[in-house]
């Protein structure tokens, strides 16, 4: 469920482009409105925002935002303005440029959006970038993470409820046969986790446990080092479980040697809308401390107060 929290009277999408205009005026810039207005619309009051702002004052508001604001907190208001496939076909875009055997930020966007929203993201890394998305996660990975990763973002998966339990119960096996004989790269593993539905691959790995004893991703931890199996499991935790794979990006992020402030603004941008209620809630349970509170101790000033208005509703933890 989503964290973001809306007024019941919202005010015209004039009056918020004109308070928009007014925090950028003067001599200093208004952060605390701009926050009050973007962090509380969803994300079509906020594309309806940027349009009326543009035909107003001839200018798009995000160049307006760039001019205005600075660090991680720009970024932020950047990425949360941009329309919700905008923002990942650029965040994909930036993971094809500086690919590591690291980044899992293509498998996050592939497996934890819906069939439609994966299209639209195509579709707008098409018209941003003049290329598609599927060309260069080809050009820019090798291998086995080619061979996983352009079906994966090609996907169109299906979103009804039907599950085929003999289905299910027999494609637990070609898993188990092909990760018990290590062949992790082999076309049936690759076409079951990259094509099957969210709730009939669910129904397969459910069926996987009880049949096998292990969970799969214990026993794609064979090889701890072996980056594509973490790229497997990172693909089935994604694909079926989100708010635990998010909980674990977030607690990297902000645990680990200095903040990763763009991996903190990614999900926080991408799930405030979608599931922020789900991870905080796993947060808490995996860490024992709230999201918000942890956020708070790594974060400061009108980036912290940007954050907490999109995982609680208003920037005080």
């Amino acid at each position: 469920m989503s964290t973001l929290v809306v007024p019941e009277l919202v005010p015209s999408v004039t009056e918020d482009c004109e308070q928009l205009r007014k925090a950028f005026a003067g001599w200093g810039t208004n952060e605390r409105l701009i926050i009050d207005i973007l962090a509380h619309r969803n994300a079509a009051q906020r594309k309806l925002i940027r349009k009326t702002y543009a035909e107003t004052y001839g200018e798009d508001l995000l160049i307006s935002l760039d001019k205005e604001l600075s660090s991680d907190f720009e970024k932020a208001v950047l990425m949360w303005t941009l329309d919700p496939a905008e923002r990942d076909a650029f965040f994909a875009n930036e993971a094809t440029r500086r690919w590591t055997s690291n980044n899992w930020v293509l498998l996050e966007i592939a497996c934890t959006r819906t069939s439609q929203e994966l299209f639209l993201v195509r579709q707008a890394y098409h018209a941003r970038f003049k290329r598609s998305l599927e060309e260069d996660v080809a050009y820019h990975t090798t291998g086995d993470f080619r061979k996983l990763l352009v079906p994966l973002v090609s996907s169109y998966r299906y979103e009804g409820q039907e599950v085929n339990m003999t289905l299910a119960k027999s494609e637990a096996k070609v898993l188990h046969q092909k990760i018990s004989e290590k062949a992790y790269n082999d076309e049936d593993l690759i076409r079951i986790l990259t094509t099957r539905s969210k709730i009939q691959l669910n129904a397969t790995l459910n069926h996987y446990n009880d049949e096998f004893g292990n969970p799969i991703n214990k026993d794609l931890k064979a090889d701890p080092k072996d980056q594509f199996l973490a790229a497997l499991r990172a693909a089935v935790k994604c694909l079926t479980y989100p708010e635990k794979y998010f909980e674990k990006v977030l607690r990297l992020a902000i645990n680990g040697l200095g903040t990763d402030e763009w991996a903190l603004t990614r999900v926080v941008t991408t799930r405030s809308e979608v599931d922020m209620k789900q991870i905080k809630e796993e947060y808490y349970r995996r860490n024992s401390v709230t999201l918000e509170r942890a956020i708070s101790g790594d974060t400061s000033g009108d980036y912290e107060a940007m954050l907490l208005a999109l995982i609680i509703g208003h920037g005080e933890s």
